[in-house]
């Protein structure tokens, strides 16, 4: 205590104002204190004299402990430490809040005492620390007496885990003959415990099994070598346990293994070894110029490319006869024959073969010359020789159809041999089993046996037999090959049935299709088509055939102006010659479909039907659309004839309405001097009317009659008039009233000129409609409709000027 207050007061003379307040951490249980400042506060409050002054309020806190033990099994609640300001005086006038990281749910204050107690169990691994906020307020007011204070409590570690090798088992090779501490692998262990706090975190690394081979760093982990020299083709593979171990290692520590497969990889450091020094061979002097005629191996106890060997032959006493080449297979030396052997010349050869790695390692290299020499003999076999053919190989030509007996060519073989024995020749049937072929046993001729077939068989391989006469087990065998060359007999044809297409606005000399032949016969690189038309075609107006001289033609439009309306398909025939002997020809028949294109001549479509159709819509949208628009009809037809019913009920239903200046009328009038027409005074009383007046409330059953003609002077129009007037006195339908009718001029004699299209027929008939054709692609089929019709009125027009 005399301590503390010693501390005090020197802090009180360090600060000129505020005040100060002193965190004092007497030594925890476990023997770690720890102090946390607080910044001065000074309050200012007013003096009795009335001048300012500063007023010092001592605050300060108390610490007893800032660490908690991890993992901690009691049954009580861990004390965690104590809160204190001086503030407090002891007589319960001061209480204690806590906030912040598990307040309430882990840690708990007593607000009296300011004692802290963990109220369960706590994993550093999970949260090493929480952060939490103090605060001291009165009991009474609630009103804080200390700014509020934050602070840390930290989970203290204990060894509860551990190392564990992550990446285990390990794999790893060092190269054998290593020296000793040539790095192989570094292993690493990870300990969950705390690393800053104690040895629970600190791992050391030993080996339990791989001695004396290999070693390990203990604080490192890295794994070297411990012996030189290891050899491969001793011992390949090592399994190596390592340990590691917390606490340093020491007693109690936890320890966690894992486990290193190493492989020594092969190095050159072996030379090839030759099994024996003589390698003795025996070769018939019939033996094949580059065929092999022996074996020799040297064995190499490296592997992969350390154990490939190359062999030489010493220059020397038959070096020049052999050659020798190595089998990348199983590493034999296989001894070549390069030169023709004959028993009477020479009967043996000997020479020395070098077999040496054809890698080398320089570190290797003092230990002796890496490679190693045998001697090979070869004894030369006297045997009686078969006979030999004047060629390896024969190619002959027939044509197919060639009657059967025609001599195609022959082979020749002789004995070489002292004696010169004759020579018979055979054919072997397994190569000819439909007897396509005869020989002459004598000459060596070959012949047709039957007619050949090039599409049924374009080559036959046969194999012909000489024998000696005196020996018949002597026999040789040579291949002949028999070409069967082509005759044309099959005409040419269209490569493919071609889809061809027109624009309608397709213009003159356009090609729309290019197209080309095939011929079953050979060869297909060299054959020539030619195309044209017929002769009974050549005034075709629509198409023409077009010969580009390379195997292909194309179709050229003679016109424009087609249309699908007219006619939508065309049928264009054209002949295909070839080149062949005899030359053959066919005629095939190209089908041009007239389609509506856009400007850029891009397909919109081909169909008849499309033309009436709006381009883009599938049946099912057309389908629709037209029920829509019967649907409509149907609204508009109901609607019209409800509108109608409803009028005549209206004007049938007050008979006793009295108009005044009011006239029903369907013709053209002349506005207000239809009123002075007639007797207003009728029209007030429609009961005075006769019943027999013209009802225009309801259309006449009588048919009108012709037209009047456009003069007002003529007697035509006044008896139509006349006749009209007798109609509407006649009619008994017509109601009392609204029953005026007038009929006046219009047109020439008339003030309004003509109102009506009577006249403008003739014009509408010599009208142009060439400029729909300038409204783009879309108004191209409605051009085509009028142009049509002005075509078949013009030729009406001209048929009956004729007549």
């Amino acid at each position: 205590m005399l301590t503390r207050n010693c501390l005090l007061l020197f802090l009180w003379f360090l600060v000129d104002e505020g005040s100060v307040s002193s965190l004092h951490l007497p030594s925890s249980p476990l023997g770690r204190s720890r102090t946390a400042r607080e910044h001065a506060r000074s309050l200012v409050g007013p003096m009795r004299n009335g001048a300012a002054g500063f007023q010092r309020v001592k605050r300060g806190w108390v610490w007893n402990q800032f660490f908690v033990l991890e993992e901690y099994m009691g049954s009580d609640p861990q004390y965690v430490g104590k809160l204190h300001t001086d503030l407090d005086s002891g007589k319960s006038a001061v209480k204690y809040t806590l906030s912040g990281d598990g307040a309430g749910s882990i840690f708990t204050i007593d607000q009296t005492t300011g004692d802290i107690h963990a109220l369960r169990s706590l994993d550093r691994e999970e949260k090493p620390y929480y952060t939490l906020r103090a605060q001291a307020v009165d009991i009474n007011t609630n009103r804080p007496l200390e700014p509020e204070s934050e602070f840390v409590i930290k989970v203290q570690d204990i060894n509860d885990n551990e190392p564990k090798f992550l990446e285990g088992p390990y794999k790893a090779s060092v190269p054998e003959m290593s020296p000793v501490g040539t790095y192989v692998t570094q292993v690493t262990a990870t300990d969950a415990d705390d690393p800053t706090y104690g040895n629970s975190a600190r791992v050391v690394y030993s080996i339990l099994h791989g001695q004396p081979y290999f070693s390990v760093d203990a604080k490192t982990g890295v794994i070297k070598t411990a012996l030189p020299n290891m050899d491969r083709e001793v011992k390949e593979q090592y399994q190596v346990l390592i340990q590691a171990k917390d606490m340093g290692g020491q007693l109690g520590g936890l320890a966690g293994t894992t486990t290193i497969n190493i492989t020594l990889s092969d190095v050159n450091d072996n030379p090839p070894r030759f099994s024996k020094s003589f390698f003795h061979l025996r070769v018939p002097e019939s033996s094949a110029v580059g065929s092999a005629v022996g074996r020799i191996k040297a064995h190499d106890l490296d592997i992969g490319k350390n154990a490939e060997v190359e062999y030489t032959i010493v220059p020397g006493d038959g070096g020049a006869m052999f050659d020798i080449t190595t089998n990348e297979h199983n590493q034999e030396g296989i001894i070549i024959l390069k030169k023709p052997l004959d028993y009477e010349t020479k009967k043996a050869y000997t020479f020395k073969v070098d077999a040496s790695n054809a890698h080398l390692d320089p570190r290797f290299q003092s230990f002796g010359a890496f490679k190693d020499t045998a001697t090979v003999k070869i004894n030369v076999l006297d045997v009686d020789e078969p006979p030999v053919f004047n060629k390896p190989s024969y190619v002959m030509d027939v044509y197919e159809d060639t009657p059967a007996g025609t001599i195609i060519g022959a082979v020749t073989a002789q004995d070489l041999d002292a004696s010169s024995s004759p020579v018979r020749y055979s054919i072997d049937w397994k190569s000819d089993l439909d007897s396509y072929f005869d020989i002459d046993p004598v000459e060596g001729t070959i012949s047709t046996n039957e007619l050949l077939d090039r599409e049924n068989i374009a080559q036959h391989n046969i194999s012909i037999v000489a024998t000696k006469l005196n020996s018949p087990v002597l026999t040789s065998r040579v291949a002949v090959t028999v070409h069967v060359l082509d005759i044309n007999e099959f005409p040419p044809d269209l490569a493919s049935p071609y889809e061809t297409f027109v624009c309608e606005n397709a213009k003159v000399g356009q090609v729309i299709q290019t197209f080309s032949a095939k011929d079953q016969d050979l060869p297909p690189a060299g054959q020539q088509f030619s195309f044209k038309s017929p002769k009974e075609d050549i005034k075709n107006k629509n198409f023409t055939i077009r010969d580009f001289g390379n195997n292909t033609a194309g179709i050229v439009t003679k016109r424009s102006g087609f249309r699908r309306r007219v006619q939508e398909i065309y049928f264009l025939p054209v002949v295909i010659d070839d080149n062949g002997y005899p030359p053959k020809s066919s005629t095939g028949t190209l089908t041009i479909r007239v389609c509506g294109c856009e400007s850029d001549g891009s397909l919109l479509t081909c169909s008849a039907e499309a033309i009436f159709l709006p381009v883009g819509l599938s049946t099912g949208a057309l389908v629709a659309i037209l029920l829509c628009i019967i649907i409509l009809l149907v609204i508009v037809v109901l609607y019209v004839g409800l509108r109608r019913q409803k009028k005549k009920e209206t004007l049938m239903s007050s008979k006793e309405d009295i108009r005044d200046n009011v006239i029903h009328y369907d013709d053209e009038g002349g506005g207000e001097e239809d009123t002075h027409a007639f007797d207003m005074g009728t029209l007030r009383n429609p009961k005075v009317v006769k019943e027999n007046l013209y009802r225009r409330d309801v259309k006449p059953e009588l048919k009108r009659g012709p037209k009047p003609p456009i003069s007002q002077d003529s007697a035509d129009i006044r008896d139509f008039i006349n006749e009209r007037l007798k109609e509407h006195d006649i009619d008994n339908s017509a109601p009392p009233y609204d029953s005026l009718a007038t009929y006046a001029y219009e047109g020439d004699g008339s003030v309004a000129e003509s109102l009506s299209s009577i006249e403008s027929h003739a014009i509408d008939l010599e009208e142009d409609y060439d400029y729909l054709n300038d409204w783009g692609p879309r108004f191209k089929t409605l051009a085509g409709i009028f142009e049509e019709q002005s075509e078949t009125q013009s030729d009406s027009t001209t048929m009956e000027n004729t007549h």
